[in-house]
C-alpha cells in the first residue's frame, strides 16, 4: 500500500505488448537487457512503482503499482518507446519493434503473488497451453502499423 500525499492507493496493474506481426525479436541475447532497462525505467518514472517483467519470444508481461496520477497510456506508450530505441540503438536498427496496442488489466493486492507467478511462468504456460485469457489479451493488431521508438 503507497500514500502520494494525503491519497490510500492500491492501483495494481498488469500490461501486455507483443513485438510487431508477433514476430520472435526477444531474442535470449536482447531478453536481459530489455527487462533491465524495463524495470529501470519503470523506477525512475514518478508514481510508477515496478513489481516484474517477463514474458516470451514474442512478447512481453509488465506489473506495476501505480499511483492515481499516473496517465496509464502515455506511460504504456513511453515504456514501450524508449525500450525499443535503446534495444534498437544497442543491437541494430530494427531488432525490436513493438506491434500497436496492448492490454492492460488492473487487479486486486491479494492477487499479486499469482499475477508474479503467472509472468514468471510464461515459457511453461504458452508450452502446455495453459495461458490466462485474461493477462494475454493484448489490443489489436495492425499489419503494417509498428511502434518502433513512438508512443502507441
Amino acid at each position: 500500500m503507497f500514500t502520494a500525499g494525503h491519497i490510500l492507493h492500491e492501483i495494481f496493474l498488469h500490461i501486455n505488448w507483443h513485438c510487431h506481426r508477433d514476430q520472435p525479436q526477444i531474442s535470449p541475447m536482447v531478453e536481459k537487457p530489455l527487462y533491465e532497462f524495463i524495470q529501470n525505467y519503470c523506477n525512475n518514472t514518478k508514481g510508477v512503482h515496478f513489481e516484474k517483467v517477463g514474458g516470451t519470444e514474442t512478447h512481453i508481461h509488465l506489473v506495476i503499482q501505480v499511483e492515481p496520477s499516473v496517465l496509464v497510456s502515455d506511460f504504456i506508450g513511453k515504456v514501450k518507446g524508449a525500450s525499443s530505441y535503446e534495444v534498437n540503438k544497442q543491437y541494430g536498427p530494427n531488432v525490436l519493434q513493438w506491434q500497436r496496442g496492448y492490454g492492460v488489466a488492473s487487479f486486486a493486492k491479494r492477487n499479486l503473488p499469482a499475477v508474479l507467478k503467472y509472468i514468471a511462468e510464461q515459457r511453461k504456460h504458452h508450452q502446455s497451453g495453459t495461458t490466462n485469457e485474461v493477462l494475454e489479451k493484448h489490443g489489436e493488431s495492425s499489419e503494417d502499423g509498428w511502434e518502433g521508438q513512438s508512443n502507441c
